[in-house]
């Protein structure tokens, strides 16, 4: 029972999505969509870049225990150092206090000191010759910049623009993939249309196949003109087929688009509506010009972080550590502690420190200037769809009368081919008029739309539909 319970669930999943409308597109997109996904990915790790920035203010705490053994009689001595257990008999006293007590006895009882300078050459074993001994040092140090000139605090900034910008990249993304979501759905019921009038032209055709048989019977036409609407039945045909696989590749896309199959959507207008336009929220609005104004205010970070080269650092440090031949013995009654300060600041690097600067304040002038662009570019751009979008209108307007009376026209000379007054071929010419004139209107409404969509990316209108 499980598992044709399992199965059922599943089935709607196989058999893709059907009559999908756009809004739901958009909601499945921004979700589905792998660029976008990638994209947030991003984000995430732009976000714990700045966490690691903000990180470095707190400096650093490390706990370290070592464990070594040795019989090097420097090391043991050391060991011995650090553990508080040096003694005199560690420096081999033992070997030189006998015959110095021999002689200070000696010459307490009146009798003349022997020569005692030998002992000064005496090479102890007690400290050349050590026993192998065993070191435990736990240790906790901890570092912390106190003053950097300000160059961790613009890094903090810094990485904390760019996790913005990315945000920004994301946002740049899914407008591109709203625009395609968009254009597919479009491209699909222009398709559609398109197809739907090619089914008319070839009944029509079929039609005029028919009087031109029945004609034929009664000797008035002659084979050739069977022939030719034949031939332009199968051309008819063929355009009809390669709409359907056109039809069938958007889907193939836009299936691509939100990572999910599309098996039919719900149709919409052919024609896009124009969004409004309002020039002075473009600036505000426009994703390329947020992201230059970011870059500038980033620019201007970078410059801060260069003037920090001239001021000095300044940071402390603490340690406290205990150390034993065995691990944690005794650890408080041997432990030590360690502090300090340390300034650092750099007098002469060969001008390296001016040139980078430099370098920064050209940059920043630079992105001065493409702020300008950025915007100015931007107005022109939105200016020049607006025509554009206003001319494929008109364009559109002309292309469904001149279609009208393209049909007219093609009905008038099947009628009077019927009374023999023009040939077939005067027929065929008017339907390719026809065809022509419906090829063209579909194209010039693809255009449009695709003009609108890619305004409605400049706008920054989202998802709206």
């Amino acid at each position: 029972m499980k598992k044709y319970l399992v199965l059922l669930l599943t089935l709607p999943l196989c058999a893709g999505l059907t009559n999908l409308n756009l809004k739901r597109a958009v909601h499945i997109l921004e979700h589905n969509n792998l660029e976008l996904k990638v994209s947030r990915f991003n984000e995430q790790m732009k976000a714990y870049d700045a966490v690691v920035a903000r990180g470095n203010n707190y400096g650093k705490l490390d706990l370290s225990i070592t464990a070594l053994r040795s019989n090097d009689s420097g090391n043991v001595f050391g060991f011995k150092l650090k553990s508080r257990e040096a003694s005199f008999g560690d420096f081999g006293f033992s070997e030189f206090l006998t015959p110095l007590g021999s002689a200070i006895y000696g010459a307490s009882q009146g009798v003349a000191p022997s020569d005692m300078s030998g002992l000064l050459s005496t090479q102890p074993n007690d400290l050349n010759f050590p026993s192998a001994r065993n070191h435990f040092e736990t240790k906790l140090s901890y570092m912390l910049p106190i003053y950097t000139g300000g160059k961790l605090t613009e890094y903090g900034r810094i990485t904390n623009a760019l996790y913005n910008m990315s945000k920004w990249d994301t946002a740049k993304i899914r407008n591109e993939k709203i625009f395609q979501t968009k254009k597919a759905f479009y491209d699909i019921s222009l398709v559609e249309n398109y197809i739907y009038n090619l089914s008319k032209v070839i009944k029509n055709i079929n039609k005029l196949e028919n009087i031109v048989r029945s004609m034929g019977k009664e000797g008035y036409t002659q084979d050739i003109d069977l022939l030719e609407v034949q031939a332009r039945k199968s051309e008819a045909r063929s355009m009809y087929n390669q709409a359907k696989l056109n039809k069938k590749l958007a889907y193939q896309f836009l299936s691509f688009l939100l990572n999910t199959e599309v098996k039919s959507i719900k149709r919409v207008n052919d024609m896009a509506p124009l969004p409004f336009i309002d020039h002075s929220d473009i600036a505000r609005d426009n994703i390329d010009i947020q992201k230059a104004l970011l870059g500038l205010k980033i620019t201007k970070m970078a410059i801060n972080v260069e003037k920090s080269n001239y001021l000095p650092t300044i940071g402390a440090f603490g340690e406290y550590s205990s150390a034993d031949n065995l691990l944690w013995n005794d650890f408080t009654k041997k432990d030590s502690y360690t502090v300090g300060i340390q300034l650092s600041w750099n007098i002469f690097n060969g001008g390296i420190d001016r040139a980078n600067l430099e370098k920064a304040k050209v940059n920043h002038l630079k992105m001065q200037d493409q702020v300008r662009l950025a915007k100015s570019g931007i107005n022109l751009q939105v200016k020049k769809l607006e025509t554009e979008i206003l001319s494929k209108n008109a364009d559109i307007k002309s292309y469904k009368k001149q279609l009208y009376f393209a049909k007219k026209v093609y009905e008038n000379y099947q009628s009077r081919y019927k009374e023999g007054i023009v040939s077939i071929s005067d027929v065929l010419v008017k339907q390719s008029k026809e065809l022509e004139v419906l090829l063209r209107l579909l194209t010039a409404k693809n255009e449009r739309n695709t003009k609108i969509f890619e305004l409605n990316s400049i706008l920054n209108t989202g998802g709206n539909i």
